[in-house]
């Protein structure tokens, strides 16, 4: 089943939208030129996995005597964090940072002339 989420004029890079289904609600980003599409189910506590902030991968700084340094960000992979708990998920993968076995739902997204839809 075709879910519209929005006209891509009106999708812009960075933006996402949270649409209903059978299936559950469903989160829809626009990151990098692309479209990824997840449950909206935390696999942790069942909160609200793609309403919370996006973010850099927060990485350990650790000196070349082996010493930690502190954190940084690594801009070359972008999380959400679920707002209720913190579990968070790789945007391009569905991926959970914190146990990598485990992967949000994925869901396909199409572009349709200028609308955008993902398939549930």
């Amino acid at each position: 089943m075709d879910i519209f989420v929005a006209k891509k004029s009106e999708f812009k890079n960075g933006d996402r939208r949270i649409v209903e289904s059978a299936r559950g609600d469903i989160g829809v980003f626009h990151h990098e030129g692309a479209f990824f599409a997840y449950s909206n189910t935390c696999l942790h506590s069942g909160g609200p996995a793609c309403e919370g902030l996006l973010m850099p991968k927060v990485v350990d700084i650790i000196a070349q005597d082996r010493t930690y340094q502190g954190q940084g960000f690594d801009e070359s992979e972008t999380h959400f964090v679920c707002p209720w708990h913190g579990w968070e998920y790789d945007i391009k993968t569905g991926q959970c940072i914190g146990d990598r076995r485990q992967y949000l739902r994925k869901y396909e997204v199409i572009e349709r002339d200028n609308d955008v839809f993902v398939i549930a």
